[in-house]
């Protein structure tokens, strides 16, 4: 007796499934708007504490501290949003919806990617409020507009390279708490990074960690584009130093962790 064989499932394309899944979270952002509220008024809420409390205390070189200050700022706001990230993903996690998304015939990486365009994508306008409130505090260009664009499209990429640090961290936290709480071990980084002071007001055996770090070569890049010449005496190095090492960082991050984390999509 012959047998019939079932039909295979058509596998859907990648294309299609990332701008579904990129579609499906932005419009969550959109209809919980405190998420991108929230982030924003907690990097404004640093931004204007390190502008007006601490800033008469803390030297910069040649730089006005302002102008020190908020390239750092626009830079690590970023993580801000990667933090939300983090607990996003364990959150549909939690729920299922990432179960049900591997019951379809879509790619694994394409619901990763699809989370990680949408929320660089909200990161990206967070930038631009974190930028508007700079300006407003005393922050100037001392570059061309053309480089402080780059430097502002400079972080965007950056934001794109850590969200899939921050995937990969909700898919092992397993809960909202757990991947929240290992979000701010990530953010700490910052602080021991060129991001608000100077590397060398470091202590001597911290400023080799601080000097090498990722996140001091992305700050110092999009401080070098945005204060042009007079960053270069405070830097030490011209913009091109920081762009080339500040991209091989960002790079890295992203081969290594959206590895990591199509790798733990796939074991379920």
């Amino acid at each position: 007796m012959a047998t019939i064989a079932a039909p295979a499932m058509q596998t859907t394309g990648g294309l299609p499934s990332t701008i579904a899944i990129a579609r499906r979270s932005i419009l969550k952002y959109l209809r919980t708007p405190q998420l991108v509220v929230l982030g924003t008024i907690q990097g404004a809420m640093f931004l204007l504490i390190f502008r007006y409390v601490f800033g008469g205390a803390i030297g910069s070189g040649g730089l006005d501290y302002v102008n020190f200050l908020v390239p750092g700022f626009v830079t690590t706001g970023v993580l801000f949003s990667g933090m939300g990230a983090a607990a996003g993903v364990a959150e549909d996690l939690e729920q299922g919806f990432v179960d049900r998304l591997r019951s379809l015939p879509i790619p694994r990486s394409s619901v990763l990617l699809g989370r990680a365009l949408a929320d660089t994508a909200v990161l990206t306008w967070g930038l631009v409020i974190t930028t508007a409130i700079g300006f407003a505090v005393g922050f100037r260009i001392n570059g061309s507009v053309g480089a402080a664009l780059g430097a502002f499209g400079l972080s965007v990429v950056f934001g794109f390279a850590f969200e899939w640090l921050f995937i990969a961290l909700g898919l092992f936290a397993g809960t909202a708490q757990a991947a929240q709480g290992l979000a701010i071990m990530i953010f700490t980084l910052t602080f021991v990074s060129s991001a608000y002071v100077p590397v060398e007001s470091m202590p001597g055996w911290l400023q080799a960690f601080a000097s090498h770090q990722p996140i001091t070569y992305m700050v110092d890049a999009v401080r070098a584009l945005t204060q042009g010449h007079a960053a270069d005496a405070v830097l030490g190095h011209g913009a091109g130093f920081f762009v080339i090492r500040s991209l091989l960082w960002a790079a890295g991050i992203v081969v290594v962790f959206a590895s990591v984390a199509v790798a733990r999509s796939r074991r379920g």
